[in-house]
């Protein structure tokens, strides 16, 4: 695959966003059935400071980044779905936003395991009560996605994030971008954030258990604080299972990720995937210098 680069998005609401090298496109269907795109540029700390482009560093970057732009992405889909007049977020309330975002994200997914596993100390092995402080969380996390999957709003939403995996599948396969080829392909793709929080879990258990048993607190504040190091761990093993995904071994490891997408990603139909494919075109460079071949890179198998 060399250096080509790997495209990728979010669904969003009546819509899909897709992130390119240099720009983001989100396309959103509004009520009337038009598809209006946005294009805008996209803007790395990294730039800025090469250093954060290194293995383990890129992952914070790219969690945190993607975080703002998703939020922003959400914001801007629900204007057009619902035919309202563009009001993007400000600064401060993107970051009162993120803030709550994440401080939510903390409590149901840091906090609450960690606290229930408190109750394990008896045990003597500190990876054992490590592993059943993953399984919590692990647990949490599936009854969430269980419990939101059953509103309407979301269920399209997990349509569209199908439509997204279907179109990359098709693009990295070499196919003509068209929602005949994208159909064929699976909803499903090793790099999806959904396999990457999974892979946060997991990671999770591994580091925390060089941690000792430390009381509740200290337990508490160094998970959070290690999850810069869990997210860049994290997103490394990531980009090997979208790189080797063929590869007996990696669909052992991806396998897990692939099973939970089948909870946050519905069959689209037609006009979603059509939808899709806009998102794509519209960060797709006009030369064609990143068109993917399927002598270059074959699509994985899922």
């Amino acid at each position: 695959m060399g250096n080509k680069f790997q495209y990728g998005g979010q669904a969003v609401i009546e819509g899909v966003m897709m992130r390119g090298r240099r720009n983001l496109a989100i396309a959103v269907r509004k009520p009337d059935s038009e598809i209006i795109i946005e294009r805008r540029p996209v803007k790395s700390v990294a730039e800025k400071l090469p250093f954060l482009k290194w293995p383990f560093f890129r992952g914070t970057v790219m969690l945190i980044e993607s975080l703002v732009i998703g939020i922003q992405a959400l914001a801007f889909s629900a204007n057009q779905a619902a035919e309202a007049e563009e009001e993007e977020l400000g600064p401060w309330e993107m970051a009162l936003t993120i803030t709550v975002a994440l401080g939510l994200g903390i409590l149901l997914f840091v906090v609450a395991p960690t606290t229930m596993a408190r109750f394990l100390y008896g045990f003597k092995s500190v990876f054992l009560i490590n592993f059943f402080e993953g399984l919590f969380r692990i647990g949490i996390f599936l009854l969430y996605i269980l419990a939101i999957s059953r509103m309407k709003d979301i269920q399209r939403v997990f349509q569209y994030h199908g439509a997204e995996h279907k179109v990359i599948n098709a693009y990295e396969a070499g196919e003509e971008l068209v929602v005949e080829n994208a159909r064929k392909y699976s909803q499903l793709h090793p790099r999806c954030g959904t396999s990457f929080l999974l892979i946060v879990m997991v990671i999770m258990i591994l580091v925390f258990s060089f941690l000792g048993k430390p009381g509740l607190l200290l337990r508490i504040v160094s998970r959070i604080l290690l999850l810069p190091v869990v997210a860049g761990i994290s997103y490394e093993v990531l980009k090997l299972s979208g790189r080797y995904c063929n590869s007996p071994v990696m669909k052992v490891i991806i396998a897990p990720g692939l099973w939970l997408q089948k909870l946050t990603t519905r069959e689209p139909d037609d006009s979603q995937v059509e939808v899709a494919i806009r998102a794509l075109q519209a960060v797709l460079p006009e030369s064609g210098e990143d068109k993917i071949s399927q002598s270059k890179l074959q699509g994985c198998e899922t």
